[in-house]
């Protein structure tokens, strides 16, 4: 099968300039006061302006959550779909639309609980999607009971006596399945947001981008001991491609193989020997992997692009698929098809 692809999704630019006020809606944004989804929409909005994105070439999707209120707040195209199921709207709008630039918000209940097999599906496949999951390890529209992503022994009001279940890890998932982008990033951190989110716009593919957001009412400093301006150099690992995995104030401490597992070390002078060095590019993911299993408190929790790979798109060979098919058979007539040759009339 002969297939289509390219390194880039990105759409002609806008006839003529927009600014970031261009994407913001006339909707007034309800989200609770301080919520990190706030950052994550004023990013997007701000992204889709530095890129000159033609408004009427984007299309935002979402299930069911806070996040999903996004399409509201976005001077797009939208749909608020059912719950879970916005991977599959954005699939099927995709195929039939393959010039638009789609993207999917979603959240961690949304997208990993109800929504989990909609989730993998699509990014196994490639789909030429972005898809940003909001993770605040709790439910916030439904007032606050624990999600896929909390962790175990969380006390909330579905567990009072805390949680039994084991929690999922986003990045794992996406990884597993194969997925062609993958990157975490956070709320907190707008220019390390704004970087992923214009690699994960410019990615061919499904690009999935997981992003640490505050519920600052029902899991209120869920990331604190990561992400927080004061702890950060020593809890979160920054990764670039083809550099050491350096972390730690002044970069004095560093990741390396014991076998096959990480093990944290201290840096000599700034040496770098034998550091684990960063490729998003490998065809493997077993690096990349690795790294979305490293969690406090033994190791820094990564961000970044984690792998970043081009594959062939889901939509690019259905669409080489239908045109080999037409080559070969014509055209097709619809009412013959759908009459068939087991039909008849009754007079």
């Amino acid at each position: 099968m002969s297939v289509t692809t390219t390194t880039s999704t990105m759409a002609p630019p806008a006839a003529k300039p927009v600014s970031k006020a261009d994407f913001v809606s006339g909707q007034d944004v309800r989200w609770c006061p301080g919520c990190g989804d706030y950052a994550i929409l004023a990013q997007v909005q701000k992204t889709m302006a530095d890129l000159q994105f033609p408004r009427e070439n984007v299309v935002f999707i979402s299930g069911i959550g806070c996040s999903s209120r996004f399409p509201y707040y976005m001077n797009t195209y939208g749909f608020h779909s059912i719950h879970g199921r916005a991977p599959t709207l954005a699939t099927g709008l995709k195929i039939a639309r393959p010039e638009l630039s789609v993207w999917v918000v979603t959240g961690d209940g949304d997208g990993l609980s109800i929504g989990g097999n909609h989730l993998v599906h699509t990014i196994r496949r490639n789909v030429d999607l972005k898809i940003l999951l909001f993770n605040n390890q709790i439910y916030g529209l439904t007032k606050g009971q624990y999600s896929p992503t909390s962790e175990q022994g969380k006390k909330t009001k579905s567990t009072p006596f805390g949680t039994i279940d084991y929690p999922i890890s986003p990045l794992c998932v996406a990884l597993g399945v194969e997925g062609t982008f993958v990157a975490r990033t956070t709320d907190t951190d707008l220019k390390h947001m704004a970087m992923v989110l214009e690699r994960a716009a410019r990615h061919k593919g499904t690009a999935f981008v997981e992003i640490y957001q505050n519920c600052v009412i029902f899991n209120d400093g869920a990331f604190k001991g990561i992400t927080e301006k004061s702890v950060r150099p020593e809890h979160a690992l920054f990764l670039e491609h083809g550099r050491p995995m350096l972390f730690g104030k002044d970069g004095t401490r560093g990741i390396r193989l014991d076998g096959v597992h990480p093990e944290v070390v201290q840096t000599a002078g700034g040496k770098t020997d034998g550091l684990c060095v960063h490729d998003e590019r490998a065809a493997e993911p077993t690096l990349a992997y690795m790294l979305s299993r490293m969690r406090n408190p033994d190791y820094p929790v990564p961000f970044g692009v984690f792998r970043a790979i081009e594959r062939p798109t889901y939509d690019g060979m259905l669409l080489d698929q239908e045109n080999q098919a037409t080559a070969k058979l014509g055209a097709g007539d619809l009412q013959k098809l759908l009459k068939g040759p087991e039909t008849w009339e009754v007079k």
